[in-house]
């Protein structure tokens, strides 16, 4: 028998396969679904008929060119339509983003830990990967700028971090791409940007610099996870070239309906996003009171660094029913969810006894920032 494999790419036997755990569930059979950083709200009414709707038209290939949507995003943001390109979730355009760029010996920085994928991305892209530490659970620009190289095409920076929450500000991000060379693409990731309250905080789009590409979402606030649809803003030189990476029909109707009704409800849609808000400072104030060390975050999730005893209190948590995402033996990762949700975890985060690492612990004043 011929024993001989067919031949692929090496890099993919050090890759990562992507297998969302099991659910747990409470002895009642309710799931508390805090570990994927989701909305915990389903989509408005309208946005649902409209996706109802569009059922109907499923046989047809979607706007291949996402031409409605983007005009109705460059609307919103007040930019032109030449300078957005809609994809397959923020992760796929951070895949076009990535195949626009590489080429032999390329690298891409970013900070770690920060979104998982990026490291994954850019080995795909045959990029090498520069992860630079964090410095107190956020980004360490100047590290990061130190690390830029004449190979550097890409610096990916996580505003706010996933999976810290932590920020970086204006002055120090203005300093940063003072730093950077100007033919070097900085991404700023923004998939959280609607639940920043930090008002020193800079909304990408203000930073006007021709190598700047902000990165958003509907997955998080827009509560649309299951349809996948993202967005980026660049220049114009940019945004053409990236559009040419982009699969055909890769954004499906119904994601492109919902997104676009999304729009339309953005002021109903964003006044839950303050609920969830009000719960990621109430559920953070509740750990801080029982001794945990938990960064203040500006987005839907917060942060326990545990070092080895994360996959402990991710188990504790299971047995509850409380999903929570431990990520190796760093941390464990809360989505803020309702507050029966916040609730149920707050039970079994009171009563564990926490080894949070003092040497890691920042933060532990209420209402300070990291």
């Amino acid at each position: 028998m011929n024993t001989v494999q067919p031949r692929m790419r090496p890099v993919l036997d050090g890759l990562p396969v992507f297998r969302p755990g099991p659910v747990a569930h409470a002895a009642d059979g309710h799931a508390y679904l805090l570990a994927a950083n989701e909305s915990p709200q389903g989509p408005l009414p309208s946005v649902a008929e409209a996706v109802r709707a569009a059922v109907g038209e499923v046989n047809r290939y979607p706007d291949g060119a996402v031409t409605g949507l983007t005009g109705d995003i460059a609307g919103r943001l007040g930019v032109p339509a030449d300078r957005v390109v809609v994809g397959a979730g923020s992760v796929g355009v951070a895949q076009m983003l990535f195949a626009a760029v590489a080429e032999p010996d390329a690298e891409a920085v970013f900070a770690w830990r920060s979104f998982e994928a990026y490291p994954t991305l850019a080995k795909l892209a045959g990029m090498r990967p520069v992860a630079v530490p964090l410095r107190d659970e956020r980004h360490d620009l100047a590290a990061m700028a130190a690390a830029v190289t004449p190979r550097t095409r890409l610096i990916l920076v996580c505003n706010p971090n996933n999976p810290t929450g932590t920020v970086v500000r204006r002055a120090e991000v203005e300093e940063f791409l003072d730093r950077v060379p100007a033919d070097c693409l900085v991404v700023f990731d923004e998939a959280y940007r609607e639940y920043v309250r930090d008002t020193d905080v800079p909304d990408a789009l203000t930073l006007d610099r021709p190598n700047v590409v902000v990165l958003r979402t509907f997955s998080k606030a827009f509560g649309l996870a299951a349809l996948r649809v993202g967005y980026l803003v660049a220049h114009p030189a940019v945004a053409e070239r990236v559009a040419k990476t982009r699969l055909p029909y890769s954004v499906n109707h119904l994601a492109q309906v919902a997104a676009r009704a999304s729009l339309l409800a953005e002021g109903e849609l964003l006044a839950r996003v303050e609920s969830t808000v009000r719960e990621r400072e109430r559920v953070r104030g509740a750990l801080l009171d029982a001794g945990w060390a938990v960064p203040a975050s500006e987005a839907n999730l917060l942060w326990l660094r545990l070092g080895g005893a994360s996959a402990d209190f991710a188990a504790r948590c299971a047995a509850q029913g409380v999903n929570v995402r431990a990520i190796g033996d760093e941390g464990v990762r809360v989505s803020v969810g309702d507050a029966r949700e916040n609730d149920a975890f707050l039970a079994v985060a009171t009563a564990y006894p926490h080894r949070t690492d003092p040497a890691a612990a920042v933060d532990q004043q209420r209402g300070a920032t990291a």
